[in-house]
C-alpha cells in the first residue's frame, strides 16, 4: 500500500506545480516573451520545477520580454537577456526549452497509452517486452522528440531566417542529443521508482492514473534536466543551439 504521507505529499506538490504554471501563464500573457515559444516553455516547466522555475523566470526570463527586446533594438543594443544572463543560466534555459517538449510529449504519450493499451502492444508489449513500461517508453520518446523538435524549430527558424525543411533539419541537429539525454535521465528515475520504490519496497504498482505516478514524473523531469544540462552546455558553446 502507498503510505498516506506519500499520497498527500504527491497531491500537494502536484497542486504546487499547477499553481506555479498558472502564475507564469498569467505573467507571460501580460509580459509576452520576445521568443513566443518561451510563453509555453515557462508554464510547462513550472509543472515540475515549481518554485525553482518561478525564481528563474522572474530573475532572468523577464529579461527576454518582447518590450525589452524592442527597446534594445531601438537603441541599437543587444537584448538585456543576452547581456545580463550568465552563461550557466542560458544553459539552464536551453535545457528547459528542450524539457518543455519532453514534458508535453510524455504527458500526452502516457495518457494516450493508458486510454488505448493496444498502442503499447503495437510497440512490443507482450511480444518483445513483458513489462508494459518499456513499450510505453518508446511512445514517450517519439512524442517527446516530436514536441522537442517542433519547439526548437520555432526558436531556430525565425532567428536564422530558415525555410521549413532547413529549420526542421537545424532543429533536429540542435535538439536530438539534448532530448535523448533528457529522456535517459527521466527513464532512469522512473525505472527506479517503478521497479524498486513501488513494486519492491511498497509492494504495489505505479499506475498512470495515480497522483503518485505524476509526482514521480515531476522528480524524473528534474533528473532529465540534470542529464541534459551537460549536453546543452556543449550545444550552446559550439553554436549548434541558440542562446536564450
Amino acid at each position: 500500500m502507498v503510505p498516506d504521507w506519500l499520497h498527500y505529499l504527491s497531491i500537494v506538490v502536484l497542486c504546487l506545480g499547477a499553481l506555479c504554471a498558472i502564475l507564469l501563464a498569467l505573467d507571460v500573457a501580460v509580459h509576452p516573451q520576445h521568443m513566443w515559444i518561451m510563453n509555453i516553455v515557462w508554464p510547462v516547466t513550472a509543472l515540475f520545477g515549481t518554485a525553482w522555475i518561478v525564481w528563474q523566470y522572474f530573475s532572468y526570463g523577464r529579461l527576454a520580454t518582447r518590450d525589452m527586446a524592442r527597446k534594445a533594438r531601438a537603441n541599437n543594443r543587444d537584448p538585456p537577456n543576452m547581456r545580463l544572463t550568465p552563461f550557466p543560466i542560458m544553459v539552464a534555459n536551453g535545457s528547459l526549452h528542450c524539457g518543455s517538449g519532453c514534458t508535453l510529449g510524455d504527458i500526452c504519450a502516457e495518457w494516450l497509452v493508458f486510454a488505448v493499451p493496444a498502442i503499447a502492444i503495437a510497440f512490443g508489449w507482450q511480444s518483445i517486452f513483458q513489462e508494459k513500461i518499456f513499450a510505453v517508453w518508446i511512445v514517450d520518446y517519439l512524442f517527446a522528440y516530436a514536441f522537442g523538435i517542433l519547439f526548437q524549430y520555432f526558436t531556430i527558424a525565425p532567428m536564422r531566417g530558415l525555410s521549413l525543411w532547413q529549420g526542421l533539419a537545424a532543429a533536429a541537429k540542435a535538439d536530438t542529443i539534448s532530448i535523448t539525454a533528457w529522456q535517459i535521465g527521466m527513464y532512469a528515475f522512473m525505472a527506479f521508482a517503478y521497479f524498486y520504490l513501488f513494486r519492491y519496497l511498497l509492494g504495489t504498482s505505479l499506475a498512470v492514473n495515480s497522483f503518485e505516478f505524476w509526482f514521480m514524473m515531476q522528480i524524473a523531469m528534474m533528473f532529465g534536466f540534470l542529464t541534459s544540462y551537460p549536453a546543452n552546455w556543449w550545444l550552446l558553446k559550439s553554436g549548434i543551439k541558440e542562446r536564450m
